[in-house]
């Protein structure tokens, strides 16, 4: 009889006690208020039972299904929960849920939370929902007092953009700034990043990039360590040498901006555009590429290297362009304009002009205004001086008005040849035939059959064929209307010894490919004569009155 009396005593204090424990009813802690500096209280709304077990959990009291609570604005709800009345914390098992507001859910099997530190420790199968943006992960801590969410043992966070996993990462709830390292994977229906360390905002879909990092889409990749990637637009700023390659081409600088949508890349800084198929590179200080039509520019100490021919061929300018026609279609071609004081050097082949055309449907490099060409000992200059290519080398150069030939062979002697249009054939890369024609003139000094000068042959004709070999002259056929005379080596008169148009431009010559960016134009009494030439009538659209419009 004494122990049932002792038994039901129990009973109805544990049913007072956790009656005092519904909704309205304080539990006593130490939390803080941040405003009052009072503490702040947990508070059961609901359980459908509650009991006490002193053996087990002497301070808790045990809440068994539908179990609310509630700490200020925060509710949780879960199937049980022991609640820790003197620690003002709460342990809670099975479907839990935390609601902040009406857009902020955190899910899970297990949560303890921390009233006095107003901290959540989540477990199993965690499922953080702020508005579109959802966290998911096996073990999360969330701190209430700065909204900040983080794991630590792998996770995804997910919005509307993207899909982002790592080892570790963390959620600002505030900012919606989220952290992520340790092999980091962003996907994106366009694009996979992968990265050391990314800072990810969900507001404004801009990925931070702070770690070694690739992107790659279907046609492009990028390699950086730090910038700037908005995921929506698609546009990138990169810093610290990233790199943005495209097929065989690439192009790095010291900062770059990437817009994938328009294919236009800009670098800025010590740049590289390189081109693997192509065998050729593009450097300077600013470079502008377009990839969708195939199209770039470089400004600013710009190089191009043509490494396609073996040995590898400079050419600097203050601007190239290189543009692409027809993409996509069967009848593509490519023209490459250098602008402003090019100097070209190759070990074989050197050149100097104010401006340059290269156009891939006849493989024709144009050099316009003072152009100069020097192959070997022999210079080559004229108004306008055409280079064909072959695959391999040159084919054939085509110099047009005020040409001239000049070839060194002594201290003060000269081989000389001017006309209106000069010719020059290769064979295997090397000088095989050269021709002359219109208002021809020729200063030759012929040699003996041991290299020796005899004297200067002056010659005057409407035309000339030179014959090369082993880089020297081997024959000269010329008609027989010509007027000649020649002067022993030892009698030849003053006046006689250079043509009226002869200049050695020995000093304007680049000396190696360093010498590119070291600018030396022709001194000015020696600079060609500049000849007005009659416009091209335009062809009429009406009737013989439209002669006077």
């Amino acid at each position: 009889m004494r122990r049932l009396l002792i038994v039901i005593v129990l009973f109805l204090c544990t049913s007072l006690f956790a009656a005092g424990l519904q909704e309205g009813a304080q539990v006593k802690s130490v939390a803080n208020d941040t405003v009052k500096g009072k503490r702040t209280y947990l508070y059961m709304l609901h359980a459908d039972a509650t009991r006490g077990d002193e053996t087990r959990l002497p301070d808790a009291v045990i809440l068994v299904g539908n179990v609310q609570l509630r700490r200020d604005s925060m509710y949780m709800y879960c199937d049980s929960a022991y609640l820790f009345t003197k620690r003002n914390s709460v342990q809670a098992f099975g479907n839990v849920r935390m609601e902040q507001g009406d857009t902020l859910f955190l899910y899970g099997d297990y949560a303890d939370y921390d009233g006095d530190l107003n901290i959540a420790r989540v477990r199993s199968n965690v499922r953080l929902v702020d508005k579109n943006t959802v966290l998911e992960t096996d073990s999360l801590n969330y701190d209430r007092n700065i909204n900040l969410a983080y794991y630590f043992d792998g996770g995804t966070l997910s919005d509307e953009q993207s899909t982002l996993d790592s080892y570790w990462g963390e959620y600002d709830v505030n900012t919606k700034e989220a952290v992520f390292t340790n092999g980091v994977t962003l996907h994106n229906p366009q694009f996979i990043m992968q990265s050391d360390t990314l800072h990810y905002n969900t507001a404004t879909n801009i990925a931070k990039i702070v770690g070694p990092t690739q992107i790659d889409n279907a046609q492009n990749r990028i390699r950086t360590h730090l910038g700037y990637y908005n995921t929506g637009r698609r546009q990138a700023t990169l810093l610290m040498r990233s790199v943005v390659s495209n097929g065989s081409k690439e192009i790095t600088g010291d900062s770059l901006f990437y817009d994938e949508k328009r294919g236009v890349s800009e670098a800025f800084g010590n740049i590289v555009y390189s081109d693997t198929v192509g065998r050729n590179m593009l450097t300077g200080e600013y470079g502008y590429m377009n990839e969708l039509v195939d199209s770039s520019y470089v400004t600013g100490r710009a190089v191009v290297m043509d490494y396609s021919q073996g040995d590898t061929l400079y050419m600097s300018a203050d601007t190239i362009w290189a543009v692409t026609h027809n993409v996509d279609t069967d009848s593509l071609y490519r023209i490459v304009r250098a602008c402003h004081k090019v100097r070209a050097y190759r070990s074989d082949i050197q050149a100097v002009c104010d401006s340059l055309v290269f156009d891939s449907r006849d493989t024709c490099m144009t050099m316009y205004k003072d152009p100069i060409l020097w192959y070997s000992n022999m210079q080559l200059l004229g108004e306008e001086i055409k280079i064909y290519m072959d695959t391999a080398s040159i084919d054939w150069v085509n110099i047009i008005n005020q040409t001239l030939y000049a070839e060194r062979m002594g201290e003060q002697e000269y081989n000389q040849i001017r006309g209106q249009e000069m010719r020059f054939l290769f064979t295997g890369g090397d000088l095989s035939e050269m021709q002359v024609i219109g208002s021809v003139e020729v200063r030759y000094y012929p040699l003996d059959g041991d290299s020796v000068m005899l004297g200067l042959n002056c010659t005057e004709s409407g035309r000339l064929t030179t014959f090369m070999k082993d880089g020297e002259v081997d024959k000269i056929l010329i008609p027989t209307k010509a007027d000649g005379i020649f002067y022993p080596l030892g009698q030849v008169p003053q006046e006689k010894r250079y043509l009226d148009n002869f200049a050695w431009f020995d000093y304007v010559r680049p000396t190696d490919k360093d010498d590119i960016f070291r600018w030396r134009g022709k001194s000015k009494e020696l600079q060609l004569k500049k000849i007005e030439r009659g416009k091209i009538p335009l062809p009429t659209l009406g009737g013989a009155d439209s002669e006077n419009n």
